[in-house]
């Protein structure tokens, strides 16, 4: 992954970082091995498929390296436990009213920055004010119409709207917490990272490293219990691998499944951690449902039914994974059976594309992709089959910044893409409902531009409705919209992002939050990204 620097990629990065007591005590770790528990001390080091566009989230587009890093160092009010349920953090509670108009967040005492400045109420409405002034987050918080200061340690959030899933945001980019200084020198706070969190900011080398060190300080008792972590950039898939083989780093994340294949059959030497549920995001071809011959709806079934899933998955990853016929997959609490998404039937699309040609003549398009290899073998094998149904595709590639931005202003035909890993499905409203579409050349979040107003009064439904069944019956409304509508070709659930990890690192999505419960193992895709507060590596 490159950085994004473009402004019509950053209004974008603000959206994709798009998600409620006291503290209990830790046991202190033990110094020496230990086979029942943590042990104190020790270094990680810990590959990462790219580099950070920034470290503040105020400013700063956020992906799962940058969560990875950052996240180190920065906390964020809410967290997500291992049902997919917010819970507090940094909050103590939060609290809606009856409407789920407001909340109240009421924050935890105790807690400081390691640059000693006490967490205060103030302190978070500062923060949430900011990112709803920022060009990256102002589109997040469009349903926020104030923050009030109800006491030192107390913020209400006044909506414009009922909003059920708010607390799931603030687990990502727009809930994390700088100190005062790094919302006045915002350029600071991004290449020096302060927060309240576990470790401290040591050192930065763009496009190489990033090295943190335990906070003696830090709020919750006896943790972290590393001693240093350094992320080491390492953009390659295969280079990253072979040096996890070579013992340059300890551990590393992948969604190639011959990783999965190599690394889970020498269980004697490491670990592996796959992401499951709503945290698996889904690989698709996006469709521009606004220009020809894409806003044909016959067209977009043909490329469907022409679509081979089971061969895509055996050819691409090794059979591990699930066809997908829509954004949640059947081990998501969300998923609703439904059987209008266009199944893989070669007559029904080449019949569909006679009939269009009919009327418009020949179908044909551009397909963008970036020039990764793997990238480029799934868009070959699609291109194949489409061809066999007598749709004529070319394919150009574009690197990374360049295909977002062509995605956000619709400067596209089609594309590939991954989406849709939130914990709450209210987490895609912005890429989905038909208020965010806009029309080619304006910047639009809905990148598929379609609109559909079953779909989005669904969605409304769901954001603003506390009632579990309702919400349910919305989402199955979501889905059933999109197997009609096909405004995506969905391919497979990307369950192949994994953690791999040598056997003397411990830890990994095996954290507690604050209050107890058990966190959410691993978050984001296509590769997933955890918590590094409660990891800890055998003595040497």
């Amino acid at each position: 992954m490159k950085r994004w620097r473009t402004p019509a990629t950053l209004m974008l990065a603000a959206a994709v970082m798009l998600a409620c007591s006291g503290q209990r005590p830790v046991a202190a770790p033990q110094s020496g091995a230990s086979a029942s528990g943590p042990v104190q001390g020790g270094r990680l080091v810990y590959g990462l498929s790219a580099d950070a566009n920034g470290f503040n989230p105020v400013t700063d587009q956020f992906a799962g390296q940058s969560y990875s890093m950052a996240g180190t160092i920065i906390e964020t009010l809410t967290a997500v436990d291992a049902n997919g349920d917010w819970t507090p953090n940094l909050a103590e509670s939060l609290t809606p009213n009856e409407r789920h108009d407001e909340w109240t967040i009421k924050i935890r005492d105790g807690i400081s920055f390691s640059d000693g400045i006490a967490l205060t109420g103030e302190i978070v409405k500062a923060n949430l004010e900011a990112q709803k002034a920022s060009p990256l987050n102002a589109a997040v918080l469009a349903p926020v119409k104030t923050f009030e200061l109800v006491d030192p340690m107390t913020v209400k959030v006044a909506l414009k709207q009922p909003w059920v899933a708010f607390p799931y945001y603030l687990d990502a980019q727009v809930g994390m917490i700088v100190p005062p200084a790094s919302l006045k020198d915002p350029k600071a706070a991004s290449l020096e990272p302060v927060g309240t969190g576990p470790f401290l900011f040591k050192e930065y080398v763009p496009d190489n490293r990033m090295v943190v060190t335990r906070n003696p300080r830090y709020w919750r008792q006896g943790l972290p219990y590393l001693d240093e972590i350094e992320f080491r950039i390492l953009p390659d898939s295969q280079t990253r691998a072979q040096t996890l083989d070579a013992g340059g780093i300890d551990a590393m994340g992948t969604s190639r499944d011959e990783d999965l294949t190599k690394y889970g059959a020498q269980q004697d030497a490491y670990t592996v951690h796959r992401s499951e549920g709503m945290a698996v995001a889904e690989y698709m071809f996006m469709l521009n449902t606004t220009v020809a011959p894409l806003d044909d709806l016959r067209v977009r079934k043909a490329l469907a039914h022409a679509t081979d899933r089971e061969t895509v998955i055996s050819t691409l990853r090794g059979g591990l994974t699930e066809p997908a016929e829509g954004p949640w997959s059947k081990d998501s609490t969300w998923y609703a059976e439904g059987g209008d998404y266009p199944a893989y039937d070669p007559g029904k699309a080449a019949a569909l594309v006679k009939e269009v040609e009919a009327e418009k003549g020949p179908i044909r398009f551009e397909m963008i992709s970036t020039p990764d290899p793997n990238t480029m073998q799934g868009i070959e094998l699609a291109q194949d089959m489409w061809r066999k149904a007598g749709i004529d595709v070319t394919i150009k590639q574009a690197d990374q910044a360049d295909l977002i931005n062509r995605a956000v202003t619709g400067n596209f035909a089609a594309t590939v893409w991954t989406a849709f890993s939130s914990p709450d499905p209210d987490g895609e409203y912005i890429w989905l409902h038909q208020a965010y579409s806009q029309p080619v050349g304006k910047v639009s979040l809905n990148f598929t531009r379609f609109k559909d107003k079953q779909l989005s009064d669904a969605f409304d439904v769901g954001r603003t409705n506390p009632d579990e069944a309702a919400r349910k019956k919305a989402y199955a409304t979501v889905q059933q919209r999109l197997r009609e509508l096909v405004p995506y070709v969905f391919i497979d659930h990307l369950n192949t992002g994994s953690i791999v990890a040598r056997t003397k690192v411990h830890g990994i999505g095996e954290q507690l939050l604050p209050d107890g419960e058990k966190g959410l193992p691993l978050t984001g895709s296509p590769i997933p990204y955890h918590p590094f507060t409660q990891l800890w590596v055998d003595p040497q």
